[in-house]
């Protein structure tokens, strides 16, 4: 057998592994490597399905308000919408989340503080007696993930690169130009540059690879479904999230999305529910809404990857030009993925940014994986 050959192997299908290997594809031969049978089962398929302009840091901000006309692009193309209008309340009902938004409202001008009343009006679960005020954010919306990830994968093919289901990276060795990766399953891939985009796992795909961890941070969230008593007119309400990011939910269909907002440091794993979590917020629900929100139909939960300052990590290891991360997007991945697979092809490619990802307002220095040597542990 011939071996197999291409420019770039990207390792990891999910949300960032095919964005970027989608814009790769534009100028080069594209390998994406997917350890799993099926494409989108961890992180990715446990989405909240959320785009929120007014969620994370400022990094994160921009690349999602970036992100915002290139959904629209993706949609025209599809002929189908990938984001739907879900506005975004940010509720206080305490001295912290009192705290929080006034934060909130200084890092993101586009939001409209409310009192009360406001509040009840466009979520009437909400008990006035204990939320005393809030912001809004028009802009939010919701995504419809399995389209945006299918949309990039069939961007991948049509363009000529290729993914390959059920292949587990074992090795990654440096060559003369540049890498072998050996797999147990299609046999040894030759590349001359690799992005590191394994999510949970991408410290395993380093160290596999030679290149040093960068402190990979995965932090479990569980997410579940309740039925409730007011499902026959929830269906337009918005996002509720508490301000200090205890808790969120959110209608789907005749039940309410409910996550207790948690981040529980966790091994790389297929991620579990956590039922202590899921008694936490039905608890802290009860007490903010009249939802009555009692039995669990359904649950699950994902892996969000942090490094230790929670940005992004992309582009090339310092001393490994031809070795490159997209990592560390937390749970922000799917609502910037748009604008930071843009961002990554062209740091991956050139090593700096173009004049089309400049204008995302990022700089390279905020998310290559240089400055990680500059932080404490």
């Amino acid at each position: 057998m011939r071996p197999l050959t291409c420019d770039v192997a990207v390792i990891g299908s999910g949300i960032g592994g095919a964005s970027v290997a989608a814009e790769l594809a534009r100028d080069c031969s594209v390998f994406l490597f997917e350890a799993e049978p099926t494409v989108g089962v961890h992180s990715t398929g446990r989405s909240a399905a959320s785009y929120l302009p007014s969620y994370g840091g400022e990094v994160v901000r921009k690349l999602t308000v970036a992100s915002r006309p290139l959904y629209e692009a993706l949609s025209e193309w599809l002929d189908r919408d990938l984001l739907v209008p879900r506005a975004l309340l940010w509720t206080v009902s305490d001295a912290e989340s009192e705290r929080a938004v006034a934060k909130l409202l200084g890092t993101s001008s586009h939001l409209v503080p409310l009192d009360t009343a406001q509040m009840v009006e466009l979520c009437p679960a909400l008990r006035p007696d204990r939320v005393s005020g809030g912001a809004l954010d028009e802009s939010a919306m919701d995504i419809d993930v399995a389209e945006l990830h299918a949309s990039y994968l069939s961007a991948l093919t049509s363009r000529g690169g290729q993914l390959h289901r059920a292949v587990r990276v074992r090795q990654v060795v440096a060559t003369s130009g540049g890498w072998r990766i050996e797999t147990g399953t299609i046999g040894d891939v030759f590349c001359q540059k690799v992005v590191d985009a394994a999510g949970a796992w991408v410290d395993e795909v380093a160290v596999a690879s030679g290149i040093p961890a960068i402190g990979i941070r995965p932090k479990r969230r569980t997410v579940f479904l309740s039925p409730h008593q007011l499902a026959d007119r929830a269906g337009s309400w918005p996002l509720v999230m508490d301000a200090a990011e205890r808790w969120y939910f959110k209608p789907e269909g005749p039940t309410m999305l409910v996550s207790p907002a948690d981040e529980t440091d966790s091994v790389p794993c297929d991620a579990r529910p956590d039922e202590l979590a899921i008694s936490v917020a039905l608890d802290a629900l009860d007490d903010v809404t009249s939802l009555g929100l009692r039995s669990v139909t359904h649950s699950w939960a994902g892996l969000r990857s942090f490094v230790s300052d929670r940005l992004p990590v992309v582009g090339a290891w310092p001393t490994t030009p031809s070795f490159c991360f997209l990592a560390g997007q937390g749970g922000y991945g799917i609502q910037m993925a748009p604008a930071l697979a843009i961002l990554a092809a062209d740091l991956v490619l050139n090593g700096t940014t173009t004049s089309r990802s400049d204008a995302f307002g990022v700089a390279p220095a905020d998310v290559l994986p240089t400055r990680l040597t500059r932080l404490d542990p």
